[in-house]
């Protein structure tokens, strides 16, 4: 099992640890564009592409935490 460092070291970064999530991810990232009401594509500005991966990021980092609260305690 890789540690969170060597996963680090030696993954390139727009690489899946999970590369079976690939499907979960692309859903998540259209139903937030939906949500924000932003057409991804093309002609999507980086300010919108930002605001569409910052909620990503934000809504699997309250996953981690609720999945490592729940074993914790």
């Amino acid at each position: 099992m890789q540690t969170i460092y060597q996963a680090h070291h030696h993954r390139r970064t727009n690489e899946l640890v999970v590369p079976m999530a690939a499907s979960a991810l692309e859903q998540m990232k259209y139903e937030i564009a939906s949500e924000f009401g932003v057409q991804l594509g093309p002609d999507t500005t980086s300010r919108q592409n930002g605001s569409v991966g910052g909620e990503m990021t934000r809504r699997l980092v309250r996953m981690a935490e609720q999945q490592m609260f729940g074993r914790i305690h």
